[in-house]
């Protein structure tokens, strides 16, 4: 087909004209008028198809019967005369008198009127008779006029134009409605190929796919080469058929056809894609019919997994546009009806049953196996909102055909709905169905707006997904945007940043402009300002980037009067963080910029409420926030479910923003300093002392009562940050980016590794802890080891958070899934969402989940390359600033290696002994804080008690020791209980040399040694979960108390269990060992199988430290809580 002749109107009125033959001349005719077409500029701003500009409307008005014959076409649309400038005819005339053809190539904007003239001179040397010359022109106009018609109707049913035809061409006849032919088109050319791509490709072909969400439907591969055709401009012309051995009934709705251009090139000889585009078969249930232009893409290569109708939008005219032709039929689609739930399904056994639960725990359909979507359909009557999800069960259906989708449709029918969030899976790209959605938008319009604003930037990438912008998902975002400004702006402010996507900017600009329509006046003079005072932040950021480094503070200041002008004309202006933070102006003060990589900004503004602090913010450019905002986003989901099981975490979750490609704006938290600064306070071996942040906290709060109150908020923050940089694997972990508020708030900064894509050295990665979680932070929550039991309450605290947040892996999955195809560079695959999978663990019971966070946690304590890394940390920023600070701040006060003065013996004295079986001697012990407390100990204790010191501090000398032996006729124990105080007094006082090397050992070892009786709450003790289902005996050994070695120091304990009677002596079981602990921590979880009954039945736990027996416990099963965590006494602890 070709696209339009060329136009040649006359008006038979105007045969006066001078320009016209003389009537002596006119015996010769035109024998023939050859116009085969014009070019067909795509590129033109208002569409150069339209040759009927105003010089013609002017000669010819439509109204005017006397001066037009009716034939030529009229139009509303205002044209420029330049529309056609570099536009050429190409017109051919042939005489009766010439075998020569006439060319003619006027340039387009000529008007017909005088077109016509330059034919005339150039047939003017023939003689011709003027009746049939005008009926042959009035002839070629007719029959253009209405190809000018078709085409015009074509371009402008194909494209978004401001113009359409005065009068709608006849429509064809249809094929008959009912039939149901294979899928065929006809791919007739792609037009305007660029005069380089000429240049480069030999030849042209092209390939055909249908994709179903995401899956390939069925591929035609490279159709025939041709080389370009050159007319007005370049073009591939197949006019080849293409047929898919698909009826075309049996498509789904959503349905898209990808054609992808292909050339060879003329050096490598390699076949390259050099344009793409995509079409839905169906548009408004309609199957797509006639002639159809479409525009190509550019790019190397589509998105392989997500062809949407918004990833490209072929309705905007672009440099090469394709040319399709489909069959002329009036088919439309017909939904599938939802099928009838039969009754005679078999029904599914306890252990299918089993899997089906175990299968649900997957969150996303993404993650299932092949077999267990096989098996979840299978099943899928039987499955609910008790046993699995609805985005899993819709998602393993196995194919897309009318039968499958007429029982998903039965599904969600039947479906229960419990919680809104449930249904968010459904949004993702693996559902595009347009009803399946529809019903998903119903279930989260029962959220709050306060609710929605939580999972907007979800629902933002969502629209990718959609089938048009008058979707559900669309009315609902618009809606409830002019119900709260909070959606509104932040709405605003995440479709601004989605303008930058590559793929589907034509969408999100569209939706912009209908949310700003909604918005009215007042609230799009806010978004003005805020958008004049992000560019004007922008300017500063890159002017002080591109500054010398001893000039950047002074262009820094200079830049800032910038700001300064721009409040002295708005007086104020909200920040896009929050639309609640007001603010009247800069503190130019007070602004400065980091020494960080980006050299980001630090801008203090002026509360507009005189009673607060400046707010104070971030600005960066050359950063990629986006993944900062996800992160940060999971985490406060993360909190408000602790909120909402009664755990307060004391979170600090700040706001940060991305308001264009690569710049955006991070909140600061007042009264905040990097663990870093904390260590330079300690020397340049801060990093590595146990003390550093036990040292900083106390100077910070002299009280008491404040620096229990610190501990209390370091101890849940650092549990919570635990548990979220684990789970979203947040890597580059160092001293720089974590934080501490003088409160004792702990959070992390800097989320630009996550998803465990850490940083390597080598082949060796940087970050080799699970978290961050170190000796010195155990140190603080411990208070120097003066309350180990803290420790085991902190590792309780953050089983039980851990636990918690894994109740929500479904939710957690499915807003991570939503956000795969969001550009951002570390989560983009399958894999990324199996790492999140991964850490959960959902499928584990709450046992083995508190089993493995346990290890995880001895892991990171354990993990020395994090002081390390911090080491390094503080090296590099010495070496790059070229000075450091010194070893230790002169308001820190300095702590002794010894224990805490509150944990300090000032003195012990035997006052006495006793004859008993054993003589015993008793101490009084007066700690530094006067506390008076007495003991009993025998002489073979304070022996044992010198021998662990001799093999602690073999190089130096210890007091001396008593004689075991004694003389005769000597008083034996006044004798053993004067030398054992002069030993006890010469221990404490101690030699300058053994204080200098021991740190605590020795004071620790007399500590215990001498410490008094424990009650009975705290007698040694081990606490056990013990639980019995299907012949299973599980046992978690959570924790042990008050153990100690016979010299009363800790020992290194390991339990091992035995399941009595045990003839065959093979029911032993070992857990690993705790290094030196009294209050150890294990969470370990031993099983036996096979297990008929629990009557007669003794588990046997025994406490050895390095062979050495600590302690002991025979349990009756049948008389012990299941699922019950319980103490348990440990008989025979020699302590």
């Amino acid at each position: 087909m070709e696209i339009l002749p060329v136009v040649l109107p006359f008006n038979k009125h105007e045969t006066g004209s001078s320009y016209l033959p003389k009537m002596s001349d006119r015996n010769r005719f035109i024998h023939t008028v050859n116009a085969p077409f014009i070019n067909i500029d795509v590129r033109a701003e208002k569409y150069i198809i339209l040759i009927f500009f105003s010089r013609i409307r002017d000669a010819y008005p439509a109204s005017d019967l006397k001066t037009n014959t009716g034939k030529i076409w009229s139009i509303t649309t205002a044209l420029s005369d330049e529309i056609l400038c570099k536009s050429k005819f190409k017109v051919s005339i042939l005489t009766n008198c010439s075998s020569h053809l006439l060319h003619l190539t006027p340039c387009g904007n000529y008007s017909v009127h005088n077109l016509i003239i330059e034919i005339l001179h150039c047939i003017n040397e023939y003689p011709a008779q003027e009746e049939c010359f005008l009926l042959l022109i009035e002839n070629a106009v007719t029959e253009l006029s209405a190809a000018i018609s078709h085409l015009i109707y074509i371009f402008s049913s194909s494209f978004n134009t401001d113009f359409q035809p005065a009068k709608i061409p006849r429509s064809p006849s249809y094929a008959a409605v009912d039939l149901d032919p294979p899928l065929s088109f006809t791919v007739y050319a792609a037009h305007n190929i660029p005069a380089a791509w000429v240049k480069s490709y030999k030849v042209f072909s092209f390939s055909c796919s249908l994709t179903y969400a995401g899956k390939k439907i069925w591929q035609v591969k490279n159709c025939k080469n041709i080389p370009v055709k050159k007319s007005f401009f370049f073009l591939a012309n197949w006019n080849e058929k293409i047929s898919f051995p698909l009826q075309t009934k049996s498509l789904p709705n959503e349905t898209i056809l990808t054609i992808k251009l292909f050339g060879l090139n003329s050096e490598s000889k390699n076949t390259e894609i050099l344009a793409w585009t995509c079409s839905p078969l169906y548009q408004k249930q309609k199957f797509i019919h006639g002639t159809v232009l479409l525009s190509m893409a550019l790019y190397s290569m589509p998105p392989t997994t997500m062809i949407t109708p918004g990833l490209w939008d072929a309705s905007l005219p672009a440099p090469v546009t394709l040319q399709i032709d489909f069959p002329k039929t009036n088919l439309e689609f017909i939904k599938p009806e939802p099928e009838e739930k039969r009754d005679d399904l078999e029904e599914p056994t306890k252990e299918c049953l089993k899997h089906i639960a175990r299968f649900s725990q997957k969150g996303s359909p993404l993650l299932l196996s092949e077999q267990e979507r096989r098996f979840l359909w299978f099943y899928h009557s039987y499955c609910n909102n008790e046993n699995c999800s609805l985005p899993l069960v819709l998602g393993s259906a196995p194919s897309c055909d009318r039968k499958n989708i007429s029982e998903m449709y039965m599904v969600l029918r039947e479906w229960s709905f419990s919680n809104p969030l449930e249904v968010l899976g459904l949004l993702t790209f693996s559902f595009p169905d347009q009803d399946i959605r529809r019903t998903a938008v119903q279930q989260i319009e029962n959220l709050s707006n306060d609710e929605l604003l939580e999972y907007l930037p979800q629902l933002v990438q969502a629209i990718k997904f959609e089938w048009s912008l008058e979707s559900p998902l669309v009315k609902l975002l618009l809606c409830r945007s002019l119900q709260s400004v909070q959606v509104t702006h932040q709405l605003y402010w995440l479709l601004k940043d989605a303008e930058n996507e590559a793929h589907f900017k034509s969408w999100y600009q569209k939706l912009l402009a209908a949310l700003q329509f909604c918005a009215g006046k007042a609230l799009n003079d806010e978004f003005s300002k805020e958008r004049k005072l992000i560019k004007i932040l922008g300017d500063i950021a890159e002017n002080v980037k591109a500054a010398s480094d001893l000039k950047r503070q002074e262009v820094l200041k200079i830049e800032i009067n910038k700001v300064k002008q721009f409040f002295q004309e708005v007086n104020v202006c909200r920040l896009p963080l929050n639309p609640a933070l007001v603010v009247r102006g800069i503190d130019a003060d007070a602004c400065s910029y980091f020494t960080s990589k980006a050299l980001p900004l630090k801008i203090s503004f002026i509360n507009t409420d005189t009673l607060s602090r400046n707010i104070d913010v971030i600005f960066k450019v050359g950063d990629d926030l986006r993944q900062d905002m996800l992160v940060l986003q999971i985490i406060r989901i993360m909190d408000n479910i602790w909120l909402q099981e009664g755990l307060d975490m004391q979170m600090i979750i700040y706001r940060c923003l991305s308001t264009g490609k690569s710049q955006g704006v991070v909140q600061m938290v007042p009264d905040a300093t990097t663990l870093a600064n904390i260590h330079r306070e300690s020397g340049l071996i801060g990093p590595l002392k146990e003390n550093t942040i036990k040292k900083w906290f106390s100077h910070h709060h002299p009280l008491e009562s404040s620096y229990q109150e610190a501990i209390k908020n370091f101890f849940h923050s650092c549990a919570g940050w635990c548990i979220v940089t684990f789970i979203l694997g947040v890597c580059d972990r160092h001293n720089d980016n974590i934080m501490l508020t003088s409160t004792g708030h702990m959070f992390h900064i800097d989320f630009g590794k996550f998803l465990g894509h850490a940083q390597k050295f080598g082949n060796i990665k940087r970050d080799r802890a699970p978290f961050i979680f170190t000796s010195e932070m155990e140190y603080f929550i411990t208070e120097g080891g003066k309350n180990p039991k803290r420790f085991q309450e902190f590792v309780e605290l953050c089983c039980r958070a851990y636990n918690i947040v894994r109740k929500h892996s479904q939710l957690l999955l499915n807003l991570l899934e939503m956000m795969l195809h969001a550009g951002l560079p570390e989560l983009n695959s399958i894999q990324d969402l199996k790492y999140v999978y991964d850490n959960l663990r959902p499928q584990d019971s709450d046992l083995q989940a508190t089993s493995h966070f346990t290890r995880k946690i001895k892991e990171s304590l354990e993990c020395f390359p994090v002081k390390l890394n911090n080491l390094i940390h503080i090296l590099a920023q010495m070496s790059t600033t070229g000075s450091a600070k010194s070893a230790t701040s002169q308001s820190a006060p300095q702590e002794s290696n010894m224990l805490d003065a509150a944990k300090s013996i000032a003195r012990a004295t035997i006052l006495g002994v006793s004859k008993k079986p054993d003589s015993l001697y008793l101490v009084q012990v007066v700690q530094t804080c006067q506390m008076v407390t007495f003991v009993e100990k025998s002489f073979d204790q304070f022996s044992k008690l010198h021998s662990h010191l001799q093999k602690q501090f073999p190089s130096h000398a210890l007091p001396e020791f008593p004689h075991w032996w004694h003389l005769p006729f000597t008083d034996l124990e006044h004798k053993r209980m004067k030398d054992l105080n002069l030993y006890m007094m010469q221990l404490l006082n101690g030699s300058s040399k053994l204080s200098n090397v021991s740190h605590h050992f020795p004071y620790n070892s007399l500590y215990h040694f001498l410490s008094s009786p424990k009650s009975a709450d705290q007698k040694p003790g081990v606490q056990l979960v013990i639980s019995y289902e299907s012949t299973h005996l599980t046992i978690l050994l959570k924790h042990m108390r008050n153990i100690h070695l016979p010299d009363g120091s800790a020992p290194t304990a390991h339990a091992e269990f035995y399941l009595l009677p045990d003839p065959d002596e093979v029911s032993k079981r070992k857990t690993k060992a705790v290094p030196k602990r009294t209050d150890p921590t294990y969470n370990e979880i031993v099983v036996y199988d096979a297990v008929t009954e629990l009557q007669g039945r003794v588990l046997q736990l025994i406490v050895k430290s390095k062979g050495t027996f600590v302690g002991a416990i025979n349990i009756q099963l049948n008389s012990v809580p299941l699922n019950e965590e319980k103490w348990y006494p440990l008989g025979n602890s020699i302590i």
